[in-house]
């Protein structure tokens, strides 16, 4: 099986919020995704955006939406993010008692479906869910915030999940979250991610297109 290039998906939660359009846009043809983080005050303990603002936002770039939803009931909101026309939906194991059954709504409303995993869960007691998701997303710190510093321990899921998707022959995305920029990305990638979610390490850089395509390059070695 070929091995697909790496994704680098800028995540907004890092960008400036009163120009949420411009933010986007000035990654366009650097950038494979826009991360979209949407946290909801409960799930988490933070607050961010919601439907109607990606709604909004979709429209204004070409650029696919990577939406990871740290949301309490997932299978309440998330059907409108697929119908909204985003690319990737992901959903934290750890808020719903049926991944499976949302998995296949989601992709039957239109998206890709992801699995994220937050840094207390272990990974292990869902590898066998993986054939039915597009993405498996692992928190490389905890979910809530941004700019936490990477946590290099959760790179053993990522070995992990990426030797069930190859023994399996699986078509996974190994998607990594939280603190990943110039010096941390080719670990995970070593590890076996090949999707990198970046957030100041792109919008908190003068050029934020020049960031990506430094943190491409990083993968590349």
């Amino acid at each position: 099986m070929s091995v697909p290039p790496p994704i680098i998906a800028p995540s907004i939660l890092a960008a400036d919020f009163s120009r949420l359009a411009e933010e986007a846009r000035a990654v366009e043809g650097a950038a494979d995704w826009l991360h979209v983080d949407v946290m909801d005050n409960h799930f988490v303990p933070n607050l961010t955006i919601g439907l109607p603002v990606v709604q909004s936002l979709i429209k204004t770039t070409t650029l696919p939406f990577d939406v990871h939803l740290m949301i309490e009931a997932p299978e309440r909101w998330s059907i409108g993010y697929a119908e909204a026309g985003a690319y990737n939906v992901t959903f934290h194991v750890e808020a719903t008692d049926d991944p499976v059954a949302l998995a296949k709504s989601l992709r039957a409303a239109g998206s890709r479906a992801g699995l994220a995993i937050d840094r207390g869960t272990p990974v292990e007691p869902y590898l066998e869910l993986l054939p039915h998701f597009d993405t498996l997303l692992i928190m490389t710190i905890k979910a809530g915030f941004g700019g936490q510093a990477f946590l290099p321990e959760m790179l053993d899921k990522v070995r992990t999940a990426r030797r069930h998707a190859s023994s399996g022959h699986l078509e996974l995305r190994v998607e990594v979250d939280g603190g990943i920029a110039a010096d941390t990305i080719e670990a995970a990638a070593d590890a076996g991610a090949d999707a990198f979610v970046a957030g100041t390490a792109v919008y908190g850089a003068a050029d934020p297109a020049a960031a990506i395509r430094a943190l491409r390059q990083a993968v590349s070695r």
